[in-house]
Order: structure tokens, then C-alpha cells, then sequence
């Protein structure tokens, strides 16, 4: 890191300005006025949000010889939400103000306390219950037989998918399916930028085990689940587990613990670890009447029983908010110079390389292009030639590129270009012939210092 120091307090503010201003982050229908709930990601934001997702898919089944991906359907048979509790119980207490009709979720204000939005005191109606899932209807007639949900978790379409799973990968217990996808909830409230929005995406696993053994898989799927984040480049000191109370687990679960994160506005639950028991696959045994379909015969003993399942749930637009916090950063290089820069893991930054010719001229921006062209075989690269060397520096160094190739005028004499490191702005001689394996290696061995 550079001899400055940050002294700046990183805001969503400022996370919402960049996002609009570099491309990560939009409003939905901006045009329109926008839509609560609802963001657009931008050329910078999908990148970044693709390369979240390819690091945890990476991480959850490359790197395990026993889980498995799986992509299932959005809309699925509306018995499977009434089977996972989803269609009674999926419901958030809602009030209303009687003065300046906000509302607000009753579990997240004192309703004895005046009214956050106008000051008025005791102007809140009597809670009532808000279902959040989002429905449709499928096919050519608007009934009630024809209501579909938009599903709000994506956990059911693994479970319902366990016996076509097992059986055609032939795993053999504990074995994990992991899926990302989009998830729909229709949410009292919507706020904090990206954090709590309508439209989702999570990135879930499903780890099953036998009876007996969750004991020994919750704490297991723990550790390795709070090491991840270090693989990620995040400052382990804005990580914490939280443990589920008595009063706060869910119906579904025997134990429960969140990994927490300090967001500009606080801790907030990013991941969700939960021991579900079999709760899951027995309800589904039961609403779609094929038990065979949700259990499990071990070939050694040729018991049959019904899975336990350990989760591990994380949003992926929570990781991104996560990911942009934990990079930003106003440096103070000298007095009254202040650059702005994303320290993003070079795994996941949108673009890893750009390449600056030092002036236009002189057959400088032909051979740089040359250089960048072959470089875009291997990694997300960008070209910049407008503008003092300096200034385009800094450009990346908002949008969190970790490298930066100048070509000069040794360049033509030597073949070796000028490679500058983001995160301490140093600068090294590099033969054109060894970048990409340079690069490669300081992707792999990258270790960010806090």
C-alpha cells in the first residue's frame, strides 16, 4: 500500500455516486423515474458480478470432488411452496403510518416511538401480516388454478431435484448441489442501495448428509465458509459469525449461524449457514406423495433414510455491495492529492489490464493495441489513449483495475513495457514475452494488506 493513509469514511453515498458515475450500478428505469427495489448492472457491474459468481462456483464445485452444479427453473408447481412452508408462513409483519402513509416493517421499528418518516407518535396502524412472494399467472386464463409464484429462495428446486441428481451423477452420501439464480420478494421495504432490493441473486448450496453426521458437518461448512472470504481479498475484521436464538431460527432449522459483514450502514447478514435437518425433503416426500424420490439408500448397509442438509447461502448482489465496500478507498498521496481507488482481488476486478501507450504517436499506440489484442486471449484487458498518463492511472485506479501496461519508447528499442501495480502504485520493467505468465502469477499470489 502507499504511504497515505484513508481517513475518508466510505458511504453508500459514495458507493451509489461511483456505481453511477463508472458504470457498476444504475436504476432501474432511470428514464421513468426508476422502480424501488430494482437496479440495472452496468458494463463494470456485471463484470464484476460474473467474476463474484465464477470465484464462488470455482470455490463450492471445482474445487470438490463431491458437489455438483444444478440450474433450476424459476417458476416451479405451486404445491412445492405450499410443501416448504412457504405459502402459509412466508410473511413479514407490515404497519402503515396514519399521517404520512410510510411503511415500515413492525419487527424493525418501536412502534411506541414516533414515526421515522414524519415524527408523528402513535400513528401506526395494527400490524398486519404481508406475504412476500411474488405471483403470476401461467397459461390463457387468469385463475386461481393458474397462479404460479416467482420463487423467493432458490433452495426447493435442489431438493426437488435430489433423486435426479443422485442418480444420474452417482454420488455416494455426503454430497453437496450448489446453484445460482435469481430469487423474487416482494419486499415492505426496500433500501440501502443493492443490499435489500426485489430482485435477487443467491448462490446457494446444498450439502446432504447422513442423520447423525450434521453434527460434524455444521462446524466443518462454518470454518470453510469464513476462510473463503480471506480467498476473496476481504478484511477478515469486517467479518462475524452471528448465532440464530431461540427466537430466530427458522421453522426449518436446528441450528443456524450468519456471517455478518460491516456495511456502510452497519453489520448485516450476508451469508446464511443453517442445519435444516430433514425437513426439506421430508415435506416434499410428503405434498408430492413419492418417498422414494427423497430418500436415500446406503449401499454399504442398504439402510433407507431421508438426508439432513447443511446450507450455505450468500447473496451474490449482497457480495457485490460487500466487494465494493470493502475495496473503496480515498488515499491521500500528498497533500491535498487524494485518489480514489477499488483495492478488488484481481479474480474478480471488472477489467484486469490496461494498456496506455505514453503518447499516440511514433507507432506507440500500433504497438500497444498489438500488445493489448494479445493479452485479451487471457485476461479482460482496456485500451486508453486520451490523456495524460497520469490521469488514466487514476481512472483505473477507480474502477479497481490491479494492472496497468505503459509502452514508451523503450519499449521499441527493448520489447519490455512498464507494469504498474494498483494497490502500491510501484513500477516494473516486464519483456512483452513474459506478461501474460507475470500477470498470471500475481493473480494467484495476491494477498492484500490492510
Amino acid at each position: 500500500m502507499a504511504d497515505g493513509k484513508n481517513n475518508k469514511e466510505v458511504t453508500l453515498a459514495k458507493l451509489t455516486s461511483l456505481s453511477k458515475r463508472r458504470g457498476f450500478v444504475f436504476q432501474s428505469s432511470e428514464i421513468y423515474g426508476g422502480l424501488n427495489g430494482a437496479w440495472d448492472y452496468g458494463p463494470l457491474g456485471i463484470a464484476l458480478k460474473n467474476n463474484i459468481q465464477k470465484f464462488w462456483w470455482k470455490e463450492m464445485t471445482q474445487l470438490h470432488d463431491n458437489i455438483v452444479g444444478l440450474d433450476a427453473a424459476i417458476l416451479m408447481h405451486p404445491r412445492t411452496w405450499e410443501a416448504s412452508g412457504h405459502v402459509e408462513g412466508f410473511n413479514d409483519p407490515m404497519v402503515d403510518c396514519k399521517e404520512c402513509n410510510a411503511r415500515f416493517r413492525a419487527d424493525h421499528i418501536d412502534l411506541s416511538a414516533p414515526c421515522p418518516n414524519c415524527g408523528n407518535k402513535d400513528s401506526f396502524t395494527e400490524p398486519r401480516d404481508f406475504n412476500l412472494m411474488l405471483s403470476t399467472n401461467l397459461g390463457p386464463v387468469r385463475n386461481e388454478n393458474s397462479k404460479v409464484y416467482l420463487r423467493p429462495e432458490t433452495a426447493q428446486g435442489i431438493f426437488v431435484n435430489f433423486k435426479n441428481v443422485e442418480n444420474t451423477s452417482r454420488l455416494k452420501l455426503p454430497f453437496g448441489i450448489a446453484q445460482v439464480g435469481k430469487a423474487f420478494r416482494n419486499e415492505v421495504t426496500t433500501k440501502s442501495f443493492i443490499f435489500r432490493t426485489c430482485e435477487f441473486e443467491q448462490m446457494e448450496m446444498q450439502y446432504f448428509v447422513k442423520p447423525g453426521t450434521d453434527e460434524e458437518w455444521f462446524p466443518y461448512w462454518k470454518e470453510k465458509r469464513m476462510a473463503y472470504y480471506d480467498k476473496l481479498g476481504i478484511n477478515n475484521k469486517k467479518l462475524r459469525f452471528h448465532e440464530h436464538g431461540p427466537d430466530e431460527l427458522a421453522h426449518y432449522a436446528k441450528g443456524a449461524f450468519d456471517i455478518e459483514y460491516e456495511f456502510p450502514m452497519g453489520w448485516q447478514e450476508l451469508e446464511g449457514i443453517h442445519s435444516r435437518t430433514d425437513f426439506d425433503l421430508s415435506r416434499h416426500a410428503e405434498f408430492s406423495g413419492k418417498k422414494k424420490d427423497c430418500t436415500y439408500r446406503d449401499p454399504e448397509t442398504n439402510e433407507v433414510f431421508i438426508p439432513y442438509v447443511i446450507e450455505t447461502s450468500v447473496g451474490l448482489t449482497r457480495t457485490v455491495l460487500m466487494c465494493l465496500s470493502d475495496a473503496y478507498e480515498e488515499e491521500e498521496i500528498a497533500e491535498g492529492d487524494v485518489r480514489t481507488v477499488l483495492h478488488f482481488h484481481p479474480a474478480i476486478a471488472p477489467l484486469t489490464v490496461a494498456v496506455l501507450p505514453l503518447v499516440k504517436k511514433d507507432g506507440l499506440a500500433e504497438l500497444a493495441k498489438e500488445i493489448e489484442l494479445e493479452l485479451r486471449e487471457d485476461f479482460a484487458t482496456f485500451y486508453d489513449q486520451s490523456g495524460a498518463i497520469g490521469k488514466r492511472y487514476r481512472r483505473q485506479d477507480e474502477i479497481g483495475t490491479p494492472f496497468c501496461l505503459t509502452v514508451d519508447y523503450d519499449t521499441k528499442e527493448d520489447q519490455t513495457v512498464t507494469l504498474r501495480f494498483r494497490d502500491s502504485m510501484e513500477q516494473v520493467r516486464v519483456p512483452i514475452s513474459e506478461l501474460s505468465n507475470r500477470i498470471r502469477s500475481e493473480i494467484k499470489n495476491y494477498k492484500r494488506e490492510f
